[in-house]
């Protein structure tokens, strides 16, 4: 008989993020489904969800409600950084694990964290490097006033500079603010070679299209003279903006519809942040069928003591190799332009700063 391991979902279905909660709440289900269905697998997962409605100040709490009140030790979820934070305190007082399957600013390794989605060696770094070699050195940085884009802007400036570059400009929008009529005015007086847009949810579907008009009075700020380059953008948000304004925008991430190789299921998801979740609740649920105790087991001994390995979870840093594309929209969908061999996980960047450029080892392009 299997063993019936209960599992923590913390996802907000509302609120200015939810397509991409929505995104990872679909991957994480679905690999439920899978492993609850494969005869070879001796547990089954039973999801325990809480929905923090977009609520920072409910995240804390409901991660608190799922570990106190189930079974549970593991739980999926969380897609800001600020929320990601809010849980940690909750997870080292009850000895819980959080899997996050969303793109981040990096600077962090919790030994109550699984990351298993990019950092900034994974997108922002190889990104830039893309854009150096084909646009130029002139980048203007745009974000949202919070973590992800405070962080993101300060190793692209620092990487900018570093290389010979210029920033032009790094302006903020409250987060859910569409007052982007003064970000657009600087950047038609300063006129750089890429956008950088670390701006999330409304405020950035109100950035791209305001730039698609800007593009249609003036041919510089087209996509094959300026384009917005973005490490957070997947197909998941592209409904929710106007089909012209998101042409031609470049974005980096470990996977885009269609593209085989990672993660490794016969299956095509909808966008990165759903390919990183199913992986996410897949690789626990290998581990957790390593031993008879895996589920109370902390995550340093589950790690340590898996028969099979760590599933390729680093055991100092709990990030994860992966692959590196990037990718642009064309006809209303990511082509790929390059792809890079999987590149570990570096969240410190203890290797080094330098963006990944043309000429490193790159696999074949799959369409």
């Amino acid at each position: 008989m299997k063993k019936r391991i209960e599992l923590g979902l913390l996802y907000s279905r509302s609120g200015s993020y939810s397509l991409i909660s929505e995104a990872c709440r679909t991957g994480a289900l679905s690999a439920i489904a899978e492993i609850n269905s494969m005869p070879d697998l001796p547990i089954t997962f039973a999801p325990i969800e809480r929905d923090p409605q977009g609520n920072i100040d409910a995240y804390g709490p409901l991660c608190e409600e799922i570990l106190r009140d189930s079974d549970a030790r593991h739980v999926v979820g969380c897609v800001t950084s600020w929320s990601r934070k809010e849980v940690i305190p909750t997870l080292e007082k009850a000895g819980g694990t959080l899997w996050y399957a969303v793109p981040y600013e990096g600077f962090e390794a919790s030994d109550h964290v699984v990351y298993t989605h990019a950092c900034p060696n994974q997108h922002l770094l190889p990104l830039l490097g893309w854009a150096f070699a084909r646009l130029g050195r002139r980048g203007f940085l745009t974000g949202s006033n919070y973590i992800w884009g405070w962080e993101m802007n300060r190793l692209a400036r620092d990487v900018i500079l570093s290389a010979g570059g210029e920033v032009l400009g790094e302006r903020y929008l409250p987060l859910g603010s569409l007052d982007v009529e003064r970000m657009i005015n600087e950047i038609r007086a300063t006129r750089p070679d890429f956008i950088l847009n670390n701006l999330i949810g409304p405020s950035q579907y109100a950035f791209l299209e305001a730039y698609h008009k800007l593009g249609q009075e003036d041919a510089h700020f087209r996509p094959e003279t300026c384009p917005i380059l973005s490490c957070n953008l997947t197909e998941c948000e592209l409904p929710a903006i106007h089909p012209d304004a998101v042409e031609g925008l470049v974005a980096a991430g470990p996977y885009f519809r269609g593209v085989t190789g990672w993660p490794q299921a016969q299956r095509n998801f909808g966008s990165s942040h759903e390919a990183a979740a199913w992986s996410s609740v897949y690789r626990l649920a290998i581990l957790l069928s390593g031993h008879d105790d895996a589920a109370e087991q902390s995550l340093a001994q589950l790690l340590h003591d898996a028969p099979q390995g760590s599933e390729g979870i680093d055991l100092s840093t709990h990030h994860t190799a992966l692959p590196v594309l990037i990718a642009q929209v064309e006809n209303g969908a990511f082509a790929v332009r390059e792809r890079f061999e999987a590149v570990a996980g570096d969240p410190y960047l203890a290797r080094g700063r330098t963006p990944i450029a043309p000429g490193a080892p790159r696999l074949k392009v799959v369409s």
